[in-house]
């Protein structure tokens, strides 16, 4: 399922806020998906190190983290 999403997003914000808003169970889909700004260290592993491999606008892969299932679209 997160693979199709991914195909829909296409590296486009407003698709990926559009679609974390309607199916993602993380809090942060009140905000279309997005989790603000980040330091190394307060994510989990897996979701940090495939979101500093992403450049700007790039989307991630499914990532598996022991909260779920994710995808990352890096927007800075």
């Amino acid at each position: 399922m997160l693979k199709e999403y991914a195909a829909q997003i296409n590296g486009d914000p407003e698709k990926f806020a559009e679609l974390a808003s309607k199916y993602s169970d993380c809090s942060s889909h009140s905000h279309g998906g997005d989790l603000g700004f980040f330091k190394p260290g307060q994510m989990q592993r897996p979701f940090e190190e495939a979101t500093y491999a992403l450049k700007v606008g790039e989307i991630s892969d499914v990532v598996d983290t022991d909260s779920g299932v994710h995808l990352i679209l890096r927007t800075a």
